[in-house]
């Protein structure tokens, strides 16, 4: 048996698939001047064939608004990017070398660049890259890329990662569920697993190297498990539990439509974080009663020029359009220092998660910030927008930020542009600074909204994609329960609703614990919504306040995690946790 990261909920159990992704090996070689042209020209055909396989592969995709479309499209943009071609074709005729060793030293250098970004979810982008990067390598060498659309029997494919290509053209009755070495949560293969019901588990490490040749493999999406050959036991075991989750499954779908109310009455309100305008129409099939989270940064990548103000204009009316009375919460732009677009000169940072980034990099460059503004309150005028400023530290940043907004108000009126001059204005609370004086910002907005992620990472002061420390990051820290109460408090006296976006928020074990403090919206992955809803419509609000307020006599989130699993596994025995 073999535990993963449990990428995509479910049960299967079928026939071995391994699908070999090794990449070329280069050795460090150089060429005479008068075969650099040569070099360049292969390296140039390479990208041409990898562009044209990609371009053929999204053909077949019918739904331009599907995932697998948009990021085949990302890898597109990639192969476009000046960054990965131009500095290889440099490397090329600067240094002489082999178009294979160039184009590897050029994308590791790439490679770290993403490493070091902590925002999760664009931090996996790295992956796209390393993706395209084994394509271009295996046209190098001339060798064809193998094909899942090959695939023509059920089967578990077990992979050391699977491109946005292979699963692209995963037909769901051919593939029963993926395993892989690598990946995580938010990497492009889980969220794919996740979009086609797929069972997945990612993260194994070694599941490649285990494989040997497997006959027959389960895959456990809920618990993370992968077991090779299993013994006739261990298959009696699974096809018992793929049962129950199918059970499970047609008793969730029915929450999607219901509202999140407790059985005492206490409303909370349910929305979706999303990225691109395509995941709208999933969000609602979930039951999202809006948007909570609209990351905008992916406008900004992955081009060679800034969006202009009518393409924001357009992307963001798309969203308020879907959702018609729901809030729909545009995040500004939360760029700069670890995250970088290439139009954007930014020098590096030693400690980019503290440097000039989000609010802090939009005061610099103004223009830019006021810019993606008028776009959010144009779109106002389309649906019940509201605007977000990340990374707020003190009243006095906030005030500036303001001020910008004001100033964005001022031009559309001049060009006589409509927008609601009523639009909400709120912040992301995820600096302890601003915890500490959330009453003083609460004036000053009309609502907060809590990233735990940062929040988490700044309060206890450890490094999310540090290996050697992440085990510390824990949401139910004896620091973090009464900071979250804190900012609630801050928010309810000053009259404004208090949101979290984290990922606490999709949680299903956090759910009773934030109804009990109090939270008034919750903002999460929308496969989590039917779940956390119905965990909410079983809790009882008064009885999850009192037990909530109990968790915060405890000195450490070990013993906090225990005593929360007694709880939940008394009042929802279905569930697990």
């Amino acid at each position: 048996m073999m535990r993963g990261i449990p990428a995509s909920p479910g049960v299967a159990i079928g026939k071995g698939f391994f699908l070999r992704r090794e990449l070329p090996r280069s050795v460090l070689s150089t060429v005479p001047k008068e075969k650099v042209d040569d070099e360049v020209d292969a390296f140039r055909r390479a990208v041409a064939r990898s562009r044209e396989q990609i371009r053929a592969i999204r053909g077949e995709i019918q739904d331009s608004s599907s995932e697998p479309y948009q990021i085949l499209s990302t890898h597109l943009a990639l192969l476009e990017d000046s960054m990965l071609v131009d500095q290889t074709v440099g490397a090329i005729r600067e240094d002489r070398f082999k178009a294979d060793w160039a184009f590897n030293r050029v994308l590791k250098d790439l490679l770290e660049t993403f490493h070091r970004i902590e925002d999760q979810y664009l931090r996996e982008r790295g992956h796209d890259l390393r993706q395209i990067g084994h394509r271009i390598l295996e046209n190098l060498a001339g060798r064809g890329v193998e094909s899942v659309a090959s695939i023509r029997e059920p089967v578990i494919i077990v992979a050391h990662d699977l491109s946005p290509a292979d699963t692209a053209q995963i037909q769901k009755s051919s593939v029963l569920a993926f395993a892989t070495d690598v990946g995580s949560r938010t990497s492009h293969t889980a969220i794919t697993a996740r979009s086609l019901n797929i069972p997945a588990v990612v993260g194994l490490e070694k599941v490649t190297k285990e494989f040997g040749g497997a006959e027959e493999v389960i895959v456990d999406g809920e618990e993370g498990v992968v077991i090779l050959d299993p013994t006739p036991e261990a298959v009696r075991e699974y096809t018992e539990r793929k049962k129950a989750y199918s059970v499970r499954i047609r008793d969730l779908a029915k929450f999607a439509r219901l509202p999140a109310v407790s059985k005492d009455g206490k409303a909370l309100t349910l929305l979706a974080n999303i990225e691109f305008p395509e995941e709208a129409d999933l969000s609602l099939r979930s039951g999202a009663e809006g948007v909570g989270l609209y990351r905008t940064e992916f406008l900004y990548m992955n081009r060679k020029d800034l969006p202009s103000e009518e393409e924001q204009f357009q992307t963001y009316r798309r969203v308020a359009e879907r959702f018609r009375t729901g809030p729909v919460t545009v995040r500004t732009l939360d760029l700069g220092g670890d995250k970088f677009a290439s139009q954007v000169d930014l020098a590096s940072e030693m400690n980019p998660a503290m440097g000039l980034r989000a609010v802090r990099f939009c005061l610099r460059e103004k223009e830019i910030f006021k810019q993606q503004i008028r776009a959010v309150l144009r779109a106002s005028a389309h649906g019940n927008v509201r605007m977000m400023f990340p990374m707020i530290s003190g009243v006095g940043e906030l005030r500036a930020a303001l001020a910008v907004v004001e100033e964005a108000r001022a031009e559309l009126r001049r060009r006589r542009v409509p927008f609601n001059k009523r639009m909400p204005v709120g912040i992301m609370v995820e600096i302890p600074s601003a915890a500490l004086i959330a009453d003083l910002l609460a004036r000053e907005v009309d609502f907060f909204s809590i990233g735990t992620n940062d929040l988490i990472q700044y309060a206890l002061a450890i490094d999310r994609i540090n290996e050697h420390v992440s085990y510390l990051y824990e949401p139910l820290h004896p620091a973090i329960l009464p900071l979250t109460r804190r900012i609630v408090e801050g928010g309810h006296e000053a009259g404004i609703p208090v949101s979290m976006c984290g990922e606490m928020a999709g949680e299903p074990m956090y759910t009773y614990v934030l109804l009990g403090l109090g939270l008034d919206e919750l903002s999460m992955n929308a496969a989590s919504i039917p779940r956390v809803k119905r965990i909410v419509r079983k809790s009882v609000a008064y009885e999850a306040k009192e037990f909530s307020g109990s968790l915060l006599a405890h000195g450490t989130a070990e013993e906090i995690g225990k005593i929360l699993r007694r709880k939940l596994e008394e009042l929802f025995p279905e569930d697990r946790f």
